[in-house]
């Protein structure tokens, strides 16, 4: 059960990384449940306080998530549109991956763009207003993917320390 619970635990751990830049994926609360899946083996001590201040942080982070950009937005004076237009990008990043890894960049900004533009802004106060819910969007998305990235130091860390009892039988 043990090893189930430990690549159960890897496994959202991973997803956790990939949800760091997919919306529809809570990358941060993701990692933390491959972290609490590791500490309910046997083997691995099961420390309450580290579990529940990275759940804390886990929680805080998702938050965050959802008012960076929209802080961004506005204080760039964008609209609403413009945040759906950066998610709208996102998505067409993700599923029509024209640009490589850079489609991830580019995409956010034209859908923030697109969408002030529809929300009938002149292209001046539509491209300061892109700019800023794709800043928003980026600070949120590094401070996710920071995140999951001390999360799966942590389990590879403990998962390393354990892994003999993890294995034995």
């Amino acid at each position: 059960m043990d090893i189930f619970l430990a690549f159960m635990g890897f496994l959202f751990i991973i997803i956790g990384l990939v949800g760091s830049f997919l919306p529809v994926l809570p990358g941060p609360p993701m990692s933390w449940v491959g972290l609490l899946l590791l500490h309910l083996t046997k083997a691995v001590p099961n420390e309450m306080w580290f579990l529940v201040i990275t759940l804390v942080i886990a929680l805080v982070v998702f938050a965050l998530d959802y008012i960076i950009p929209a802080l961004g937005t506005k204080k760039f004076g964008g609209s609403k549109t413009g945040m759906i237009g950066t998610t709208v990008g996102l998505l067409i990043s993700i599923f029509f991956p024209v640009f490589g890894v850079f489609g991830i960049i580019i995409w956010p900004f034209v859908g923030a763009l697109v969408g002030e533009l529809i929300n009938k802004a002149d292209s001046k106060t539509a491209l300061k207003a892109a700019f800023g819910s794709f800043l928003g969007f980026l600070t949120g998305t590094f401070l996710k993917f920071i995140v999951a990235i001390v999360y799966f130091g942590f389990f590879i860390m403990t998962f390393w320390e354990y892994k003999a009892s993890i294995f034995s039988f």
